[in-house]
């Protein structure tokens, strides 16, 4: 039996660190925390000291019975959770449900995992910071106040199901106040003036003119007098210039860099860079600091000069701008600077570059450019031409990396030829082109990080699940906004002449970026009326300050609790009683054909569309909004042309066909089939015709590619890309196949392999009672009946498992058969009577 039980957090961080240590050591994970706080109560003693009511939860009792075991065996047990507040909770947790001797325990903690940095720790344990400890109990306990109590008055006063949390509810106010300012925003057209001349030598370059004109006369007016000028060069300026690196990254600059230039998600990016760390590739990623260590900085220096020359290398120093910056010691980088590439998983491989890039061109040397402006002037007009460029004279740190930016306005110099001042310009031609302001850009996950960083709100280990929340409780979603054509008018000089054509651009088209729901919408309507304090992003960001004072330990956090729940509580109770119902409500008008009142609101599925009101002695009619339509934006023409569908087209193969909407978006119905209309396609548009190449389309994709055991293989494209379908199975075809030509082989082959796997995964099968235990993803295991599925933890082993046990885990996850009040009132009658 070892001597030393070393006890983190995650089975990878495990298997890394038990290479650097020897056979005296055994290092166990605790599969993350080990206890929170209840799941179907509040957990807090409100009334009292704001005490948590920690209980180890069901999956965690087998991990928390090994590791007492071990650590009663053990002469010293090493606490080695991570360095920051949560990791010291996980650590203190562990103290108390282990039961460890204070005398037989250390903590000890490293933002490296790499053989030295773990022996270092080793040589300088410490105990538990129970400062740290309570800044993180005071968040816990903080958010779950906030959530338990907001919620209910969600589900009676807007709609069932809701929640609201502090980080959460403010994020999704920043992104309906973006939207609202994008609704209301009147662009604005003015004339943009653009040039091109050529120099003595015939070598063309660009130029403008440093303002706008207002109208399409003005600007033409300026055109004509350029119609019979000489230009020059005016004035020629050259400038030489540099550009410093930016700092190595924090988590929130790294989720930023890797939204850009590698499109990941926030969430994937944490994923990602988590588990370079526990393979002990990076430091600790979640940090606000921008600080190398000095063996970090040395280390950049010797690869720098080895592999780029000694002038490229720059060493320095970077100050941070985070107030209370406290998670880790250490900007995230490699752990080492002479690996410049990892043969891993590609996109974990794609982040590690990215890390690598940042961090060694952090200390780099400035790169040099030379800046070139030049100035023409026309003989007929006093107005001046401008032309930029620049000319990179040194790489410096560009030679490996150049930060992104989110500025999707911004235009690249180049480089110009070679002028003299006074040099006669031959002109091209001139354009005045209508430009309108631009309305306010909506939220990427990116830039919605470096808002909330920005204000103070949340920390390095919030802004992943915050944003991932938001979107899975359907607040905000990806936009899909299409956008609309507008026209514009371009007057252009040429040979001395002015012409003018109308060109077409396509306005508000934001794919991908945050847009918020109607029920994000009317959430933070409601949330800001009632409750404004919450939502203020002044009082988050204190909230956020006051958790730093605690784990510097300058103030008592239930002190805090206290303060912040005598104000709250009675806001709650009196909202809950006197607030009025909140659904969107909007009144658009009044039906012709009725007279009735035409509304849009909030319904019990979803945003619609009602025709009358419910204090009427006739029925309200109803539709749903399609997918793409907004309460706040709908038209009234929009609404009505809802009350048109569904729309029957006619017949075709002897089956009825209609065109409507549903959850998912327009489409077309034939018998019992159903396809999906075009993006774009307005369902009121379609005519049979229409119907009938769609139809016919699904019908050929759907039609058989080949037969294997008798049994129809199909193919097709979904969500996750190409697929076959045989026997109900659905299986990907990956890039090794040739899609539009698959071969039966090919066909046999995927249908057979995926078979295989589908027998690999199997544990158990219990075939009489439907029952299997079947292998899922990141190590853990499924038991599955019909539809019902449960996953268990990575903690459990389900090896020796019994027939008896899976069906006592299904019994606990099948729903309880409820009884109405009704039949309960009947029951008790019956019961009276006898």
């Amino acid at each position: 039996m070892a001597k030393n039980l070393v006890i983190v957090e995650s089975p990878a961080k495990a298997k890394t660190i038990e290479k650097f240590l020897g056979k005296d050591f055994k290092v166990e994970s605790s599969f993350g925390h080990i206890a929170d706080l209840p799941s179907k109560e509040l957990g807090v003693d409100v009334d009292g000291d704001f005490k948590p009511k920690y209980e180890v939860s069901k999956d965690k009792k087998a991990v928390v019975k090994k590791l007492k075991d071990l650590a009663q065996k053990a002469e010293m047990v090493w606490l080695a959770s991570d360095e920051d507040r949560e990791g010291e909770a996980i650590a203190w947790h562990l103290a108390e449900s282990l039961n460890l001797d204070k005398n037989k325990t250390k903590r000890i903690v490293f933002h490296e995992i790499t053989k030295s940095a773990i022996q270092k720790a080793i040589e300088n344990p410490r105990g538990i910071d129970y400062d740290l400890v309570d800044a993180q109990q005071a968040r816990r306990v903080l958010d779950r106040i906030v959530g338990y109590e907001l919620s209910p008055v969600l589900w009676r006063k807007v709609k069932g199901g809701l929640s609201a949390g502090r980080v959460q509810s403010v994020s999704v106010r920043l992104i309906v106040e973006r939207e609202r300012e994008i609704q209301n925003f009147k662009p604005e057209a003015s004339y943009r003036i653009d040039a091109e001349f050529s120099n003595e030598a015939g070598q063309a370059f660009k130029a403008k003119l440093p303002k706008n004109f207002s109208t399409k006369e003005e600007a033409q007016a300026f055109l004509e007098k350029n119609a019979t000028a000489q230009f020059k060069v005016a004035e020629l300026e050259k400038k030489p210039a540099k550009k410093s690196p930016a700092a190595p990254f924090t988590t929130s600059t790294l989720q930023q860099e890797a939204s850009r230039k590698l499109y990941f998600s926030v969430s994937k990016t944490m994923t990602l860079a988590q588990r370079l760390y526990e393979a002990g590739l990076i430091t600790y990623m979640r940090t606000d600091s921008v600080n190398l260590s000095d063996d970090a900085r040395k280390g950049a220096q010797a690869e720098i000069e080895s592999a780029y020359g000694s002038k490229f290398s720059k060493p320095r120093n970077y100050k941070g701008k985070t107030k209370g910056a406290q998670e880790a010691h250490e900007a995230i980088r490699p752990t080492d600077f002479s690996v410049h590439s990892v043969d891993i998983d590609r996109d974990q491989a794609r982040l590690y570059d990215l890390i690598w890039k940042r961090a060694i061109a952090s200390q780099m040397s400035d790169a040099k450019l030379e800046r070139t402006t030049v100035k023409i002037s026309a003989s007929t007009h006093n107005d001046i031409f401008t032309a930029n460029g620049e000319v990179i004279t040194f790489e410096g740190f560009l030679k490996v990396y150049l930060e992104g930016t989110d500025d999707e306005d911004s235009e690249q110099e180049g480089m110009l030829p070679a002028m003299k001042t006074n040099e006669a310009l031959l002109n091209n031609y001139i354009t005045a082109t209508e430009r309108y302001t631009r309305a306010p850009y909506r939220y990427t996950e990116a830039s919605l990080v470096k808002q909330l960083e920005e204000l103070g709100i949340g920390r390095p280990s919030t802004y992943a699940p915050t944003i991932s929340t938001i979107q899975n409780r359907n607040y905000v979603e990806k936009g899909t906004v299409e956008g609309v054509e507008r026209n514009y008018s371009q007057l252009t000089l040429k040979n001395g002449q002015v012409k003018e054509k109308v060109l077409t651009e396509k306005v508000g088209s934001d794919k991908g970026k945050l847009v918020p729901t109607d029920i994000g919408m009317i959430v933070t309507d409601f949330l800001v009326n009632h409750f404004e304090h919450i939502l203020d992003y002044n009082f988050t960001a204190k909230v956020e300050e006051d958790f730093d004072d605690i784990a510097e330990g300058k103030v008592d956090w239930t002190k805090m609790m206290k303060d912040f729940y005598k104000d709250f509580h009675p806001t709650v109770e009196d909202v809950q009683e006197n607030a009025e119902r909140e659904s969107g409500e909007r009144v658009l008008g009044t039906d012709p054909k009725t007279g009735r009142q035409v509304s849009v609101r909030l319904g019990k599925f979803g945003p619609m569309v009602q025709i009358g009101t419910a204090e009427e002695e006739e029925k309200p009619q109803f539709a749903s909004l399609s997918p793409d339509q907004q309460l706040n934006t709908i038209t009234f023409e929009e609404a009505m042309d809802l009350f048109k569908l569904p729309k029957q087209l006619g017949t075709y193969q002897g089956k009825g066909v209609e065109v409507n909407n549903g959850r998912f978006g327009p489409y077309v119905k034939h018998g019992d089939s159903f396809v999906s209309l075009p993006a774009g396609v307005d369902p009121l548009s379609v005519e049979l015709d229409d119907a009938i190449v769609l139809i016919k389309e699904k019908q050929k994709a759907d039609a058989p590619i080949y037969t294997y055991q008798g049994l129809p293989v199909q193919k097709g494209k979904g969500r996750f890309g190409p697929f076959i379908k045989w026997n109900n199975m659905f299986i990907n075809v990956n890039k090794k196949y040739d899609w539009d030509n698959l071969s039966d082989s090919d066909i046999v082959e995927l249908i057979e392999d995926k078979i295989q796997k589908e027998k690999d995964k199997l544990i158990h099968h219990w075939e009489e009672e439907g029952i299997r235990v079947e292998k899922a993803r990141w190590g853990r295991h499924n038991v599955i009946q019909g539809k019902t599925k449960i996953e268990l933890p990575k903690t459990v082993d389900v090896s020796d498992m019994t027939l008896e046990e899976a069906k006592a885990l299904i019994a606990e996850k099948a729903p309880k058969k409820k009884t109405t009040k009704k039949k309960a009132t009947k029951k008790k009658a019956a019961s009276k009577k006898k």
